[in-house]
């Protein structure tokens, strides 16, 4: 039986990793969750699955859910519980889907004590891929993608020479709004923003599937995961999300992975990985589909993309900032505080102004990530 702790387990990510454990009850233990606010959620869960430690985001949150948890159930809160949900329980594999810079301390934490990595939280790689690649090798930790497309690119890679591989293409979706201009997204609201065609996502993703910067942020991830150089990954819009991604090899041969869009695939394959097991995905009909649209992409549409590889090769604290600076104004737009258009008017700002350094340590990438999430949050108050 494989044991597991899940980070971050009643978002979007979580609880469809829980649909895979229920699935196959028989294969999987649940010994750590831990979540942010939603607490009647993580009640349910807990009350389920019978976990060795809970946590949730706060002190008080942790006083509330107390009396409903069951006999034997550690409570931890704030970031020292993340942390020790991630390296303080039996699990042998942790599943980093919490959202944002957040989860890197535990990531890091569950590394140095020996646990398999399952990959969802991208921003851990973004913000310290050198750090997080170098101890994973040094712990002979495998750090197993969930993400669609890195995951398809890890199964196209199976068995095959690495040196061999002339370049990966990850597809997009394109988000909510690939079919508007420029001039129509200036209209959009969060609503809009927040209806994707295809995939199940929470909202955060969700919106950074429309501007593209979650591909922008899978491309850098794409780099530390498999030891690629930026001119290596391409990036194709593929509307119908069937193609999740593929590999060219030199020979010119193209290997790819397809299935429908259902991020269950993904995080089972992690969990099982060499493993295949039945799966609770609708299985895909390729005459029903009948056909697959691509295009290229355009980085003057999607300037988020453009900045993301621009960031990438530059190294160092590049992506930190720009992703720290693409947080605050998520956020910001979320709640209604700025329009569209100007998350990536911050993001531009906050790399303009950014100082980079090159193979920071963790204090120094801390300090650029709060830097750059004060300066963004100073411009979202001019723009209020």
């Amino acid at each position: 039986m494989k044991k597991i702790a899940i980070l971050g387990s009643t978002g979007s990510i979580g609880t469809q990793t829980l649909d895979v454990v229920d699935m196959h009850p028989d294969l999987f233990q649940v010994e750590g969750l831990a979540a942010g606010g939603n607490i009647e959620l993580l009640i349910d869960q807990a009350k389920r699955y019978r976990p060795q430690k809970v946590s949730v985001g706060s002190k008080e949150l942790a006083d509330r859910i107390a009396p409903y948890l069951p006999a034997g159930t550690q409570l931890c809160y704030g970031e020292e519980g993340l942390i020790e949900v991630a390296s303080g329980t039996d699990a042998d594999t942790v599943v980093t889907a919490v959202v944002g810079s957040v989860g890197l301390e535990s990531t890091l934490a569950a590394i140095e004590a020996g646990k398999q990595i399952g990959l969802a939280n991208k921003e851990t790689l973004i913000t310290a891929g050198h750090i997080v690649t170098s101890r994973a090798a040094a712990k002979g930790v495998a750090l197993l993608p969930v993400d669609s497309e890195h995951s398809a690119i890890f199964q196209c890679l199976n068995g095959e020479n690495r040196d061999r591989i002339k370049g990966i293409t990850l597809t997009a979706s394109g988000g909510s709004f690939r079919d508007l201009s420029r001039e129509q997204l200036e209209h959009v609201t969060v609503e809009d923003a927040l209806k994707h065609p295809n995939w199940s996502m929470g909202s955060k993703i969700t919106i950074d599937s429309a501007t593209m910067v979650n591909k922008g942020l899978e491309v850098i991830e794409a780099h530390w995961l498999f030891g690629l150089d930026y001119d290596q990954i391409d990036v194709l819009l593929h509307p119908e999300s069937i193609v999740h991604s593929f590999v060219e090899f030199e020979d010119t041969s193209i290997i790819a992975q397809l299935g429908n869009p259902d991020m269950r695939v993904p995080i089972q394959y992690a969990l099982t990985y060499p493993d295949r097991l039945p799966s609770p995905s609708k299985r895909l009909s390729l005459a029903q589909a009948g056909r697959l649209n691509f295009r290229e992409m355009d980085m003057e549409r999607f300037p988020c993309l453009r900045m993301a590889y621009e960031c990438g090769r530059m190294g160092g604290t590049a992506a930190t900032a720009f992703n720290a600076a693409n947080e605050v104004a998520v956020a910001a737009f979320l709640k209604g505080l700025i329009p569209f258009l100007q998350i990536e008017y911050i993001i531009e700002k906050v790399l303009d102004q950014h100082v980079l350094i090159q193979n920071p340590v963790l204090e120094e990438i801390h300090l650029a990530d709060q830097q750059s999430r004060r300066f963004a949050e100073s411009l979202i108050e001019l723009n209020s």
